[in-house]
């Protein structure tokens, strides 16, 4: 294919993301579910050519920077908390899921070495960070699964590469060591943190001396590739490595970035990783058609295949359950013998956690890294799409209404010890004694009156409301309404005076840039 039609074949797939996620929520679904059945159904336009994924390329160009997405605004300590809890799931859950699924492929199918069942293991076990993400924007979790699936999604596919690089290694050469696989995790895992931990302290180091916005901007982007790329270079985890270096830059960026280039970068961040989520979805379905083709068609899939993957389908999803709820007993029975190692989820949480276990773009790529000679590649290719398929369209469509018949209620104890209000109230005392300090000259006379009034009505604001947290909302949202409803006249007006050549483009720019930064800080604040 010529440069300028791939070029343009991009063009179309990013406008066929914009009309399906458009569509999504008029058509009631998910828009990770939208994307994967529209990328599905264009995959066999007519005239349209298949397209082929380099799977090298696919993990590089989208893994690091929405590993580092999730990474970057991970609550530090809530995940230190919940660590021990993370790695049973990122860890413990992908070798259990991937020995079920070994277990079940070589029941179903004997003639498959072992390598090669734990190897289909390997690529179906870890929860894809992308389809986590992208299902989890919709749903509202207590805090503490919120951080476990994210924390499970960012650490995962560390394990289930490993694995599969060793189950790949033994099918090749027809040995394999335990101690040698135990060693070569360990040693993934460290190098990642430390590689990723290097290249944070040096994003920030770099930062501080940085005084040009675009260079800041730029950096903060760019920190991904050079984590994961980094990492790879040096044959350690360019996963783990990508996200040790998104926690530190995470914790260290609200005292590294300026105002400006926070807004900036957070403006340019989001509208970046919202094309490469969406691409992500599209080009999994558009690869249906090559995954089909390779296997001889359709109706192979059918005759051939169908039994075989619809019980390595129901393994992944079995085994998720059990363990997910076998921990849970495990941490009940401790408890009750008074070792407190970390409270249990619960029957209801457990429940939301197994069923939250979407698979995507790292199982798709790792599938398509598979030797030739790799026996039952073919079925392999097939069950990681139907994997895919099931997983984002069933338990991605299901899960709201599954979280909804839990009933789950925020843990008390999990609570932060100051809420919204108080916070809001600390924070204006702060403001409000370091205006008035520099609101009186140095003979004692009041320079700034109505600055020191603003300050302190916005300090006895918190403290003299006496309605509830819902009444104190609706007090806000009403009195922001009416600043966004001033802006938007006074945005009219400008436009008028303009368009009758009353104030030129210079002036036109100031005055609307002043009015942007009103209407951004009245959202903020109704929302």
């Amino acid at each position: 294919m010529h440069p300028v039609e791939i070029f343009e074949l991009i063009i179309g797939m990013f406008l066929a993301v914009l009309v399906l996620h458009y569509a999504a929520p008029r058509l009631g679904l998910p828009p990770a579910v939208a994307l994967l059945v529209g990328g599905g159904a264009l995959a066999f336009v007519p005239g349209l050519p298949p397209v082929e994924l380099d799977p090298n390329l696919v993990l590089v160009i989208f893994l690091p920077p929405l590993l580092m997405d999730g990474a970057w605004f991970t609550a530090l300590a809530p995940f230190r908390r919940h660590l021990g809890g993370i790695a049973s799931l990122a860890i413990g859950a992908v070798l259990f899921t991937a020995a079920a699924v070994a277990i079940v492929t070589k029941v179903v199918l004997p003639e498959l070495p072992w390598a090669a069942c734990v190897a289909l293991g390997a690529i179906v076990s870890p929860p894809d960070a992308v389809s986590a993400r992208a299902v989890l924007q919709r749903v509202r979790l207590p805090r503490r699964l919120g951080t476990l699936l994210e924390g499970e999604s960012l650490l995962n596919d560390a394990t289930g590469l490993v694995l599969f690089r060793f189950a790949v290694a033994a099918v090749i050469t027809g040995s394999f060591s335990l101690g040698e696989a135990i060693g070569s995790f360990a040693f993934l895992v460290g190098g990642g943190i430390i590689v990723g931990g290097v290249i944070g302290a040096v994003w920030v180091l770099v930062l501080r001396r940085l005084a040009d916005e675009h260079l800041m901007v730029a950096g903060s982007v760019l920190v991904c590739w050079v984590s994961y790329i980094g990492g790879e270079m040096l044959h350690v985890s360019g996963v783990i490595s990508t996200v040790t270096a998104g926690l530190v830059c995470g914790w260290y960026q609200h005292v590294v970035l300026t105002a400006r280039v926070r807004v900036r970068a957070h403006s340019f961040w989001q509208a970046m990783i919202f094309l490469l989520e969406a691409a992500v979805f599209i080009l999994i379905g558009l690869s249906l058609r090559g995954v089909i083709d390779r296997v001889g068609g359709i109706g192979v899939v059918v005759e051939d295949m169908a039994w075989s993957v619809a019980a390595i389908i129901a393994a992944v999803t079995v085994a998720r359950f059990a363990w997910i709820f076998g921990s849970d007993s495990i941490l009940r029975v401790l408890n009750r013998a008074g070792w407190r190692v970390a409270e249990p989820l619960g029957p209801r949480a457990a429940s939301v956690m197994s069923w939250a276990g979407m698979r995507g773009v790292v199982t798709l790529a790792v599938a398509l890294t598979l030797p030739e000679t790799m026996p039952g590649r073919d079925l392999m290719l097939v069950t990681a799409f139907a994997v895919i398929l099931v997983t984002v369209l069933i338990q991605g469509t299901t899960l709201g209404l599954v979280i909804r018949l839990a009933g789950l209620q925020e843990d008390e104890r999990s609570k932060p010890p100051l809420d919204l209000t108080a916070a809001e109230a600390i924070l204006a005392k702060a403001q409000f004694t370091e205006v008035e300090r520099m609101a009186y000259s140095p003979d004692g006379s009041l320079l700034h009156p109505r600055l020191l009034d603003s300050y302190r009505r916005r300090m006895t604001v918190s403290t003299e409301f006496s309605g509830s947290e819902g009444d104190r909302d609706q007090e806000i949202a009403a009195h922001y309404g009416i600043i966004l409803a001033a802006v938007a006249a006074g945005r009219a007006e400008l436009v008028r005076l303009h368009r009758t050549h009353q104030i030129d483009d210079e002036t036109l720019h100031d005055l609307e840039r002043d009015l942007d930064l009103e209407e951004l800080v009245a959202l903020a604040a109704k929302g």
